[in-house]
């Protein structure tokens, strides 16, 4: 029996006692997403309910298993039963839980939402598996598939569940046929830009030079994108396998992860899995004794949104400030210290380990012909179900945000996707299979996988104008058309949400937005007024209400509204009163309510509060001079 099989059969004789405790195991959410919403206190009241009544049971922190609408997430496994799973826990709930399933074998299935397997319905009284939830049904998990369901921070739970099953083949096969592997896979760079990977890796291997490096970008910078972040918290050795295949293939001698240092946890966990890997030798010098050196390095950086782009990245590794530089050549011929670099996304080297260990064919299932496998998105914005998920490449944006997500409770508007980079689609491409084309031909683009959901509660002008301005402020300053060209086009759509543009403005803009695009060095110049250009081109009419009308649809810019209360609708409820900031909004319960506008500031809480309609954002007088730009 050689090393790696010793150390395999250790992990698969712990997780099998695990599998079959003999005492209870309760599984515990406790990613971001679950501390957020009060993981960390479940966990006190968890223990506090064992030592009271003294318990025995295992407790199992694990990452984001997806649905991030339902954490705090709790899972509990007695002996002999099947393992549910309970939503929305507090520490009420959490208590009374314990309580009755460990002292009165009452599972209390009015809290729970799901059990993984077991067909015995008298203990699962018709309770649904968990994976049959209507968001998890239409999912195929391949890089996510130990998300939730392992303790990150165990690298035995990895190993039992096929880790490093993927570089052992590797190391078994060749540095070629892994290529070549990848190659007929068809995977693309998940990063955005959607680069066939085996090209990259091709260009570096044959590069010149002894020394080569591999960087992980896990710097994620779009806001309301969370995909690196979770996949890291849950499930870290994943892209450290993903990383040593890769490093294999490229020669490489040494890798870096770019994270940025507002990941605590994730850097966490990534240092703690590093630990382990060099504990087992799958890190360093004489990999699993085949003569391969690999080592990792984790770099914080400063959460510049510009470092997203390789080298800027580069730049920022080698100490000096994050700004992109021209290319050719590119990194995979001089990039690191001037040597042949490769910059793969975390998702990317995620999936690595999956292919290499079931082959191109299992993954070419999945996808399209020209987008094959899966891709991971965050659901964000005005959708019921938000989350975490893994869909194949082609699935429509209808089936994402109505089937997986639920939909909107008002009525849709639009769609968000690639983050700050990305297009805001309307409803005409519900329908058009979510894929690198598809997607770059209604004029947006994949990015690395942010899904902003907008209803008509949003403004798109709005929406541009504060994903331009992001843009702009994290633009490193150091080609004009970027620099300059965002920050005018800022100042024009500032003045539309004010009310002080002229209906020549969006000439103008549309003339700028493509000027930046072309003229921009990097990518984030280039794809930076994609939400400019799409809104202009399928919301037009929106533009032309805030120009012409000097109305906002969808009562957000406050310079052109006034709130009031309508008296037939008014219950006098007093959930305005008690959410308003600065006691515009008064009167007693049951009474029609006054609104001072002197006092108003209009911060829309009241008219995101009322549940009747009561409160109206009416167009007002604009008496401030118009302007042309």
């Amino acid at each position: 029996m050689n090393n790696f099989e010793q150390i395999k059969k250790k992990a698969l004789d712990k997780w099998d006692s695990l599998i079959h405790s003999d005492i209870p195991v309760i599984y515990l959410g406790a990613a971001s997403c679950g501390k957020a919403a009060g993981a960390n206190k479940v966990l006190e009241i968890i223990i506090e309910t064992l030592d009271e009544h003294k318990l025995k049971a295992k407790i199992i922190q694990v990452g984001c298993i997806g649905p991030c609408y339902l954490e705090p997430l709790m899972d509990i496994v007695v002996p002999g039963q099947p393992r549910i799973s309970y939503a929305n826990v507090d520490e009420i709930k959490t208590k009374r839980i314990i309580e009755s399933y460990l002292l009165k074998n009452d599972p209390l299935l009015k809290f729970a939402v799901g059990h993984f397997g077991g067909e015995d319905k008298q203990l699962t009284n018709g309770l649904p598996k968990f994976f049959d939830l209507p968001m998890l049904k239409p999912q195929v998990r391949i890089v996510l598939r130990n998300c939730g369901y392992i303790d990150p921070e165990d690298i035995d739970h990895y190993i039992a569940n096929d880790g490093y099953e993927g570089i052992k083949k590797a190391l078994e096969i060749g540095p070629e046929n892994v290529i070549n592997e990848v190659k007929e896979s068809g995977i693309r760079g998940r990063g955005g830009a959607g680069f066939p990977t085996y090209k990259k890796w091709e260009i570096c291997r044959n590069a010149p030079g002894d020394e080569k490096y591999l960087i992980c970008n896990a710097d994620e910078g779009d806001p309301g994108a969370f995909m690196n972040r979770s996949l890291i918290e849950g499930d870290p050795h994943a892209i450290l396998e993903g990383m040593l295949i890769s490093a294999f293939a490229l020669g490489a001698t040494h890798g870096y992860i770019y994270i940025r240092a507002e990941y605590p946890l994730a850097i966490s966990r990534l240092k703690k899995a590093i630990s382990q890997m060099n504990d087992y030798g799958f890190l360093g010098d004489n990999i699993m004794n085949s003569g391969f050196n690999f080592h990792i390095t984790i770099k914080e950086g400063a959460g510049a949104f510009v470092c997203g782009e390789e080298t800027a990245l580069i730049a920022s590794i080698e100490g000096k400030r994050g700004m992109p530089r021209s290319r050719p050549p590119f990194p995979a011929i001089a990039g690191l210290h001037g040597k042949p670099t490769i910059i793969n996304n975390t998702e990317t080297l995620g999936t690595m380990p999956n292919i290499i260990r079931n082959g191109a064919n299992w993954y070419k299932q999945y996808g399209t012909q020209e987008s094959h496998g899966t891709k991971t998105f965050s659901l964000v914005g005005k959708v019921r179900r938000t989350g975490l998920i893994e869909v194949p490449m082609g699935m429509s944006l209808r089936q994402i945000i109505f089937d997986i997500g639920g939909g909107t409770q008002k009525p849709f508007k639009a769609v968000q996707t690639g983050g700050p980079s990305g297009g805001c689609l309307s409803e005409e491409f519900l329908d058009i299979p979510v894929d690198y084309q598809s997607l770059a031909s209604a004029g947006s683009i994949m990015g690395s996988g942010g899904l902003i959901i907008m209803d008509e509660d949003t403004c798109v002008v709005d929406v541009a104008r504060y994903f331009l301005d992001f843009a702009q402020k994290e633009s490193c300053g150091k080609c004009t058309p970027c620099r300059v060209g965002t920050r005018h086009m800022v100042e024009i759509l500032e003045s539309i949400t004010k009310g002080e543009a002229s209906p020549n403005v969006l000439t103008k803009l549309q003339t700028l937005g493509e000027t930046v695009k072309r003229g921009s060095l990097c990518g984030l110049g280039q794809t930076a007024p994609n939400p400019v250009l799409t809104t202009l081109r399928y919301f037009r009419s929106e533009y032309l209400a805030h120009i012409k009308e000097q109305h906002c649809p969808a009562t957000v810019c406050r310079d052109l509204l006034e709130y009031r209360i309508l008296p037939d609708k008014c219950t006098g409820c007093q959930r305005c009163v008690n959410v308003c900031p600065t006691g515009a909004i008064t009167g007693p319960r049951s009474e029609t309510h006054n609104l001072d506008a002197s006092k108003c500031i209009k911060c829309r809480a009241c008219y995101e509060i009322c549940r009747f309609d009561a409160i109206a954002g009416d167009a007002i007088v604009i008496r401030s001079k118009r302007s042309d730009s």
